[in-house]
């Protein structure tokens, strides 16, 4: 691998048929691991292994972080990688189908663990100040997660605040030992898929929300004047809805959700539910003529 540009070359070739040697070939998995090249969020447009990766961890950095997901854009712009970038964390972005079942058998490269940073109990290095400031956040909201899961019930296993997010309010996360949303969308796309073993397969889902975030402290503070707002119900679900979206999962129900957002449309212009229905009729009927009001009229004699 000396010549960057050969290699570079040599791997789009037979990228694809390495990674089936590392799910495959377990007596070479660790000497095919050096041949892997991935995006990361550091390297830009270029490649990088994981032996450069190591290279450039930092000091308090124990894991080796990844993703994985449909597109290297989708990847790049995810919630789950906003405050390892912030931290200056490099993520390696895995894209290709197959990197989800290679990384099933390759745990960890030189001792170093492989962390997927869309699944549960996400470690980050943190000092003994951010420790104690997420604990505090976690008594805080602990009331609003109660509501939240209440509100979800089925829908998700746990409600917890979480320390991956930035920007973003809420996402949606697996368990550890499940499905990734990528995998469970590589799996539905299967023309042969056995139904059955999707039940258990499928990563139970967490629901983690953002207390530093605007529009979850507000939520946390109509809970508090009163937990049975019926408003708060359907942001709720807006907001887990919305999360699954943007998480990599699909709705089972999009009518559902789009009425949802139709909702928060009228809302948002001030158009009354009453008023609508009356215009729906019109266009659908069409207006009421002179003619049509006279028919009307003489059909009420005649009875």
């Amino acid at each position: 691998a000396e010549d960057a540009e050969s290699y570079k070359k040599f791997y789009e070739q037979f990228g694809k048929n390495l990674k089936l040697g590392i799910h495959e070939d377990s007596t070479n998995r660790k000497k095919l691991a050096d041949f892997l090249r991935y995006h990361s969020s550091t390297s830009g447009d270029e490649f990088t292994s994981f032996k450069d990766y190591v290279s450039r961890m930092k000091d308090v950095q124990k894991d080796i972080y990844y993703i994985t997901g449909e597109s290297r854009d989708a990847v790049a712009n995810s919630a789950f990688v906003e405050r390892l970038r912030k931290r200056g964390i490099e993520v390696l972005y895995m894209t290709d189908p197959i990197d989800e079942y290679a990384v099933q058998q390759l745990k960890e490269y030189e001792g170093k663990k492989l962390v997927c940073v869309t699944k549960e109990g996400l470690e980050l290095p943190e000092d003994e100040e951010e420790k104690k400031r997420f604990e505090e956040q976690k008594a805080e909201f602990e009331p609003l997660c109660k509501v939240m899961k209440d509100i979800l019930d089925k829908r998700v296993e746990k409600v917890v605040v979480s320390n991956r997010l930035v920007n973003s309010p809420c996402c949606v996360v697996t368990s550890q030992f499940g499905w990734s949303a990528n995998m469970e969308r590589i799996m539905k796309a299967q023309a042969l898929r056995d139904n059955s073993t999707m039940g258990y397969m499928a990563g139970k889902k967490h629901f983690e929300l953002n207390p530093d975030h605007k529009v979850m402290q507000n939520l946390k503070e109509r809970v508090d004047k009163d937990k049975n707002d019926k408003a708060v119900k359907d942001l709720v679900i807006l907001l887990y809805e919305t999360s699954l979206l943007a998480s990599g999962f699909n709705l089972e129900d999009p009518t559902i959700h789009a009425n949802r957002i139709h909702r928060m449309i009228r809302l948002g212009l001030g158009i009354d539910e009453d008023e609508e229905q009356v215009e729906s009729m019109v266009q659908e009927t069409g207006p009421v003529t002179e003619e049509a009001g006279d028919a009307a009229d003489r059909m009420e004699e005649v009875d």
